[in-house]
């Protein structure tokens, strides 16, 4: 019975994963494409602060390599990324968990530019690409969307007793 519970667990958390992937990668139209918000990082940090014994900096590891595959770019970009962004909220996962649901947003938001800016300081070591600032607004929406996303992914662990 607790393993059938454990292994239904871990497909409601990879389902999880499989539909933020499938978000990031949904195309936005051309003017809109710089709000598109970090889906994958987002339901990321949501396991790592309700779970960290289950979701880990490996996982962030597995997930950007994942999103790297899936949009075409170099190989290990994101996978850094979101282990350094995972690491940083596992290392202080219970300060963050007691915080206002607006001071998660605030420093997820302030997290996800972060990455932006380690994806292109990646890129850039790579290729030759140049800095927008537009895709910053991304960390607005993400400001605006964690609480939301953050009640959804609780509502769904709950349903689901996933411990």
């Amino acid at each position: 019975m607790a393993s059938s519970h454990l292994m239904r667990g871990r497909i409601i958390i990879w389902l999880s994963f499989l539909i933020a992937l499938t978000l990031q990668a949904a195309p936005w139209p051309g003017a809109l494409e710089v709000l598109r918000p970090s889906w994958i990082i987002l339901v990321t940090f949501y396991w790592v602060l309700a779970l960290p014994h289950r979701v880990n900096v490996g996982t962030a590891m597995v997930l950007g390599i994942l999103w790297d595959l899936l949009l075409g770019t170099t190989l290990g970009i994101r996978g850094m990324t979101m282990a350094i962004l995972v690491y940083l909220v596992a290392a202080n996962f219970k300060v963050l968990r007691n915080l206002a649901l607006w001071q998660q947003a605030a420093i997820f938001s302030g997290l996800t530019l972060l990455g932006k800016i380690l994806e292109f300081m990646g890129e850039f070591l790579v290729h030759d690409v140049s800095f927008n600032a537009h895709f910053l607004w991304a960390g607005v929406l993400n400001f605006l969307l964690w609480p939301w996303l953050f009640l959804l992914m609780r509502r769904v662990r709950r349903h689901w007793s996933i411990r």
